[in-house]
């Protein structure tokens, strides 16, 4: 009876021993419970949990990003000014976390959460945030958009452990991007940028925030002098008939922030009706949602893609 006592207490200890080991592999594998990874990005380094429970989103791109990949837990995001594509964040199952350019401090802390992302709008609140969750900034940069992109989603590939959905949507968007490049390049198309702003408008060149047109789609720019700035540069309907661009592409700030004169007013004029890109109808409306306020995500810049791509005849 003993002997089959022992026995039977060191089967059942196995027994419960290899249960024990599957969860625990189970967890370290699946949900990386208890893990930590040092994210460096542009204001320094944030040591992360992984796969976070409650996650706050500033930016549109990355909440893009987060919902194509399927990850919880977001509890707060900015409700105004949603894309379309990300209107389902309007819904009161989430949390409004005030604007892109003011965060609602009293609100982020009563969410508390264990991951908040942040982008350029929100960097002066860098430090402030930080005292409340690890909080990582995860921008875009203007003079190589598609590689700052790659680093940040394979950031998030790590922290959620969706390394194999990021390298696939990843792959997707660098083959598309490859042939639209090889399609501008084989036509030779050049092309100027610019940002309508009511009644004004600024143009944009290769190192500017939607640079990604020159640099990486291959439209050759009109002018290579443009300065590198965010509000891009004071620019004149004269100077666009000096240089006379094969296609204008335009976003419309004032349809996002705002304004009495849409871009499509501005520009429809007759000293544009001179220029090349009038004549051949190749003035071309980009979506300003995105390209203005929702750049650096997998849809997001996959629209991109497309709208130039269908726009270049």
């Amino acid at each position: 009876m003993k002997k089959k006592t022992i026995i039977s207490i060191v089967v059942l200890l196995v027994v419960v021993l290899g249960i024990f080991g599957i969860t625990k592999f189970a967890g370290a594998e699946g949900n990386n419970e208890g893990e930590t990874i040092v994210v460096t990005h542009e204001l320094g380094e944030t040591t992360v949990n992984k796969n976070p429970k409650r996650i706050v989103v500033f930016d549109y791109g990355i909440l893009d990003s987060l919902d194509k990949l399927g990850v919880e837990g977001i509890v707060g995001v900015v409700q105004s000014g949603l894309p379309e594509h990300l209107s389902k964040f309007a819904s009161e199952d989430y949390s409004n976390i005030g604007s892109l350019k003011e965060p609602d401090m009293e609100k982020i802390f009563e969410l508390t959460p264990d991951l908040i992302i942040i982008s350029g709008r929100q960097a002066d609140y860098y430090e402030e945030l930080s005292k409340i969750a690890p909080t990582i900034h995860l921008g875009v940069k203007n003079e190589n958009y598609l590689e700052s992109f790659t680093e940040n989603m394979n950031i998030l590939g790590e922290i959620f452990g969706k390394e194999k959905a990021v390298e696939k949507e990843l792959t997707t968007i660098d083959e598309a991007v490859e042939k639209l490049n090889a399609k501008v390049t084989e036509k030779g198309v050049n092309g100027l940028i610019a940002l309508a702003n009511d009644g004004s408008f600024s143009v944009y060149g290769a190192e500017s925030r939607f640079g990604i047109i020159h640099n990486s789609f291959g439209v050759i720019p009109v002018d290579e002098t443009i300065e590198a700035s965010t509000h891009g540069q004071k620019a004149s309907f004269e100077y666009i008939v000096e240089k006379n661009p094969q296609y204008l592409f335009v976003i419309d700030r004032a349809a996002i922030a705002g304004g009495t004169t849409s871009a499509k007013e501005l520009f429809e004029n007759e000293l544009m009706a001179k220029t090349d890109a009038y004549k051949n109808g190749n003035i071309v409306y980009l979506n300003p949602s995105i390209w203005y306020t929702a750049t650096g995500g997998f849809t997001s810049t996959m629209m991109m893609v497309e709208e130039i791509d269908n726009a270049i005849k």
